[in-house]
């Protein structure tokens, strides 16, 4: 087991500084510190005070970051040991027990067991999909100690009876980088078929958790699947950014008349036809690859028009930078897919980025209809799934805003 790097060194916070932890957030930039009195590695957990020595917590320090430390615990009798972390790995599998309420046997279930901060393990993510666990982990501090979480995981699951048979990981973000670290992918332990069959909301999907996007399969939008399928029975049905064909599969199943998915990826599209196929629904879900930016207009020039339109794209923002930019894409994709809808029909739209706020997307869609000469009717707002749960004060663990529209012609 990957061993617990103590430290007795302490980060002292300058006067007025660590806004954001004491708000309930768990990062400490580096233009924060004051400075670090005694000696320590990067990786290591030490303790940081604030500027006049009162105790703020224990969290681990990498200099190569930006964000200089990320805290652990905020109490003085609560350090960083084996049995605090499997303490946290025990609450997080708790706390899905009790929020997804589900028909499926517990061994079968798929969801997000470990989600970084919001589960006070920083920088680290960790998915279920049925009896394989896939991991990443992008901070070196919870790097150091991954052979450990994923032993106590493991230990955890089997006292419910859970056994994995498999882990396998994806620290192959550019961001690690930024710690100091290299991409990494590979099998943790013994070698196993990387095609996972899942099952979520009643469909049936294969998991290629060794070159899939992210860890394979994105977990955030099971109830979001299954609100906008509840308005699709007997609809036409137009699925962008469809990935492995996720959100087609629910509407198809849902009693679709007919559903087209479109995606840049050949390989996600070849996916989503097995997923098709794999469900019995083939004749109803078709895929096509395509740059999603250049085909509404093209579907709008020769008339096609849906009942149902679904608009999933990937993340147009990762920094405050290009937020601009990032309004940009979204206002011209939602006025794109708006003109496509039947007077009366649906928009489910959604951004994935935490700095792409809630008022800033909904003022970004108002905008966009504005401009497509329609009115729209909030029907539903919806946030990520609860597997991925939104640590207050912890800003980025709240990432996904997905919105149900009605959209109807000017009066």
């Amino acid at each position: 087991m990957s061993k617990i790097s103590v430290s007795n060194a302490v980060a002292i916070l300058k006067k007025g500084q660590g806004r954001e932890l004491k708000k309930g957030g768990l990062w400490v930039y580096d233009n924060e510190i004051d400075k670090v009195e005694g000696s320590f590695e990067n990786g290591d957990i030490i303790e940081l005070h604030d500027f006049d020595g009162y105790f703020m917590g224990y969290g681990f320090i990498n200099v190569k970051s930006k964000i200089r430390i990320r805290m652990m615990s905020r109490r003085k009798e609560n350090p960083v040991t084996e049995e605090l972390i499997e303490k946290r790995i025990r609450d997080a599998w708790e706390y899905r027990k009790a929020v997804l309420a589900t028909n499926e046997p517990i061994n079968e279930l798929s969801c997000r067991l470990i989600f970084g901060e919001a589960d006070f393990l920083p920088g680290i993510t960790i998915d279920k999909f049925s009896d394989v666990l896939v991991i990443e982990s992008l901070a070196l501090g919870t790097d150091r100690m991954k052979e450990l979480i994923i032993d106590l995981c493991k230990k955890v699951l089997w006292e419910d009876g859970i056994e994995i048979k498999g882990v396998y990981e994806r620290s192959d973000a550019k961001v690690r980088e930024l710690e100091g670290l290299e991409r990494t992918k590979g099998f943790i332990g013994k070698e196993f078929d990387t095609k996972v069959i899942i099952t979520e909301n009643g469909v049936k999907y294969y998991v290629d958790v060794e070159n899939g996007q992210k860890t394979g399969f994105f977990l955030d939008q099971k109830n979001n699947r299954k609100a906008i399928a509840s308005f699709c029975k007997g609809k036409k049905v137009l699925d962008c950014f469809t990935h492995t064909g996720s959100f087609a599969l629910n509407c198809a199943a849902a009693g679709a008349e007919s559903v087209l998915g479109v995606d840049a990826s050949d390989l996600g599209c070849k996916q989503a036809e097995e997923n098709a196929a794999l469900n019995g629904l083939e004749n109803i879900a078709k895929f096509q690859c395509a740059d999603v930016f250049e085909l509404l207009p093209d579907l709008e020039k020769k008339g096609e028009l849906f009942d149902v339109v679904i608009l999933d794209p990937p993340a147009f923002t990762k920094s405050r930078a290009s937020i601009k930019k990032a309004a940009t894409g979204y206002k011209e994709i939602n006025m794109r897919g708006m003109k496509l809808v039947k007077n009366g029909g649906f928009l489910a739209t959604c951004s994935c980025s935490h700095f792409m706020d809630e008022e800033l997307f909904l003022k970004t869609i108002a905008d966009a209809a504005h401009d497509a000469h329609k009115r729209i009717k909030q029907v539903e707002f919806r946030q990520q799934a609860a597997d991925h749960p939104i640590l207050v004060g912890g800003t980025s663990s709240y990432y996904l805003k997905f919105v149900i529209f009605q959209v109807c012609d000017e009066m």
